[in-house]
């Protein structure tokens, strides 16, 4: 065992790249490999960056310096959305052994024993062709009752302030039997939840399949067990769609919905097409499809050009909606992208009291949606145990619960409970374990 090669993965962002990190990690065993819990002591360290913002670029310099200081032998690969920018190969280039693709991560055994790597003249065009060989491998799940399934890679829609496009490249899709058999197969290990992932889901489209029709496929998989899926794009939501979020009690009472912003012209400026009253009545269409379901979203404060006013649209929208939660950017200028190349006018300490305006919006919206639990014995899946000794977990519509439970209550992390709710919060609930109560499913 001393003499097989090891690994350590750190992961940076989304959901997506996490997805990546456990494909990664079951080919690299699969070639022998070995992993390591500390970089310190593993031979190769590998860290899936993010580029989304400048925060995740910023920490990816700092691991680098970590990693050379505490483990000066290890070979260290960047891969993810920051390993094709030329501007980081440069700053990195005499720290760094290896950049890589994640859709070449099939390449990284050759590379590390010192192969040379030869991209493709087009790497999208065989990507375009072959789809994404990567995401078949079987992965090495981080959890025993949640699995995040992936069934595509890559953007096609390039809005202005965007890195995806460039770092993953252009959409492609799985077959969908390799999306069903694989999702079949956790249902019979015993999944609860799962996640289906993709740049934009619902842009989904596989020869005779498009994301309604394989979702509809999934929820005829026998068993008890959710799913949920992200991230959409207003410009692809279907009536089609629509009507089978609510055909099915397996598919989440939970939608996540990016606006990026409540000005029609700010979002004409960040590429989105769509307007603020088409989007508007998607979330109405949705709401009386599902009665209940929890409405998320992105939103992005401070874009170049952005007024006071075209803001304060923005905090009308989340008044109007009644957002049940909402992750509030503040406009990082990325390189490469349109929106990069504007002027940057907004002032931090403007986009910082924006993205406080909306966050006392979202407080008050969030309280009087959950205040609506009170009383209410909801279904929960029990994810674990915070520092305290308490039991948490999620509803179907994504609200974090913490759960009072019994003494000598064991065995409940992974399993689908009966919660009772008596205390509401802007952002979470609070609830009693019931032994002998149905949930609503």
């Amino acid at each position: 065992m001393k003499n097989l090669p090891t690994y350590h993965i750190i992961t940076i962002g989304c959901q997506m790249n996490k997805v990546d990190s456990e494909r990664l990690a079951a080919f690299l065993e699969s070639r022998g490999f070995v992993a390591s819990p500390d970089f310190k002591k593993s031979g190769v360290v590998i860290i899936n960056t993010c580029g989304i913002r400048q925060a995740a670029e910023d920490r990816v310099y700092g691991l680098v310096n970590q990693i050379k200081k505490f483990n000066s032998t290890a070979k260290i690969v960047v891969a993810g959305c920051l390993s094709r920018r030329a501007d980081v190969k440069k700053r990195l280039a005499n720290r760094t052994d290896i950049f890589l693709p994640i859709s070449e991560m099939l390449k990284l055994p050759e590379l590390l024993a010192g192969q040379e790597f030869k991209p493709y003249f087009s790497l999208d065009e065989v990507r375009l062709k072959a789809g994404e060989k990567y995401l078949d491998i079987l992965p090495k799940h981080t959890s025993d009752f949640t699995a995040y399934v992936p069934i595509g890679n890559g953007c096609n829609n390039f809005c202005s302030y965007c890195v995806v496009p460039y770092a993953r490249g252009r959409e492609v899709y799985r077959g969908a039997g390799e999306i069903i058999k694989e999702v079949k197969e956790l249902i019979k290990k015993g999944y609860k939840e799962v996640v289906l992932i993709a740049q934009n889901v619902n842009s989904y489209q596989d020869q005779k399949y498009n994301f309604p029709k394989l979702l509809k496929q999934l929820t005829a998989i026998p068993g008890k067990f959710w799913l949920r899926f992200s991230s959409s794009h207003p410009k692809d939501m279907s009536a089609d769609l629509i009507k089978v979020i609510g055909s099915s009690a397996k598919i989440c009472s939970h939608l996540h919905l990016a606006v990026q912003s409540g000005d029609d012209q700010i979002l004409k400026a960040m590429n989105r097409r769509y307007t603020i009253a088409t989007y508007k009545q998607l979330i109405k269409k949705v709401r009386v499809a599902k009665p209940g379901i929890a409405i998320t979203t992105d939103v992005i404060v401070g874009f170049p050009g952005e007024t006071k006013a075209q803001f304060m649209r923005t905090a009308k929208l989340f008044k109007d909606l009644n957002f049940d939660l909402a992750y509030i950017s503040q406009y990082s200028p990325r390189p490469g992208t349109v929106s990069y190349k504007m002027a940057d006018n907004v002032s931090p300490s403007e986009k910082k009291r924006r993205a406080e305006v909306l966050n006392e919006i979202l407080k008050k919206t969030a309280l009087k949606n959950h205040q609506k639990f009170l009383g209410q014995v909801v279904e929960v899946l029990v994810e674990g145990k915070n520092k305290r000794g308490k039991y948490y977990g999620k509803t179907s519509s994504y609200q974090t619960v913490l759960i009072n439970v019994p003494a000598k209550t064991n065995k409940l992390i992974g399993q689908f409970v009966a919660v009772k709710i008596n205390k509401a919060l802007p952002f979470g609930l609070e609830g009693s374990f019931e032994i002998n109560k149905k949930a609503r499913f």
